[in-house]
């Protein structure tokens, strides 16, 4: 996916979920942060952020101009670009998917069609569904933003909504579907993935049970530059062993 109009700046503070300041060129701006999340290890005062401005803000209703993307994480080795738009991640496992041909586990040759959004099954609402060789198929999307020495973790704050949708995706399984939990690394150089059990024991282990009853975890690190976003490489995955 691609951004416009992307500018960098600095960042200030963060008063609540939703809104930031930044200095821009020497003046405050109150942005829009588009990760409800905690982001406290990334959004420290004096970072280094991306900032999409949005010149149609007037007319669209928009209560800010900005919208804060991307944040320059400094760490040991060096700086780490991350990208931090929640939404971000829905759309660019569409585009991946879109190719049509993804090496999912459990096909050599897999074929993908019918590609839809927000699909309810049951009392269920998966991100995304296909057909993967004619099999119909399930798929999650969570975005990982958290990072510590190459470690990339999900989620930085308790989720119950997270457990319900890998619960939901361990009962379409067991009736026969293909169900994928994909955790889209929004950022490079990682080690490996795993489910953050120290915030969320209860995710850890929901996640774990529903690996060994038919849902395949999946996690993918991006290309992230300062106005695109892309799914890469396969990141190996780490569960704590299932009860």
């Amino acid at each position: 996916m691609k951004y416009e109009h992307i500018i960098s700046a600095i960042f200030l503070e963060r008063p609540n979920r939703f809104i930031a300041y930044a200095d821009l060129n020497g003046k405050k701006v109150t942005c829009h942060v588009k990760n409800t999340g905690r982001c406290r290890e990334l959004l420290l005062p004096g970072a280094s952020v991306l900032l999409q401005f949005h010149p149609d803000a007037a007319a669209l209703g928009r209560k800010t101009e900005y919208s804060l993307i991307a944040v320059h994480k400094k760490t040991a080795s060096g700086t780490r670009l991350i990208n931090l738009d929640s939404q971000a991640p829905n759309q660019v496992a569409w585009e991946w998917l879109s190719q049509g041909q993804i090496p999912l586990p459990g096909s050599p040759h897999p074929v993908l069609t019918d590609l839809r959004r927000e699909v309810v099954y049951h009392t269920s609402r998966f991100d995304l569904s296909f057909l993967q060789n004619g099999t119909p198929a399930f798929m999650e999307v969570k975005g990982v933003t958290l990072e510590e020495n190459g470690i990339a973790r999900f989620p930085d704050a308790p989720t119950q909504r997270g457990v319900k949708h890998l619960q939901e995706l361990e009962a379409a399984a067991k009736d026969g579907y293909l169900c994928y939990v994909l955790f889209v690394i929004a950022m490079k150089k990682i080690s490996f993935f795993e489910p953050n059990s120290i915030t969320h024991p209860a995710f850890g282990k929901a996640l774990s049970h529903a690996a060994a009853h038919g849902v395949t975890v999946l996690a993918r690190d991006c290309i992230v530059t300062s106005d695109t976003l892309a799914i890469d490489a396969p990141v190996p995955v780490r569960l704590p062993a299932a009860l």
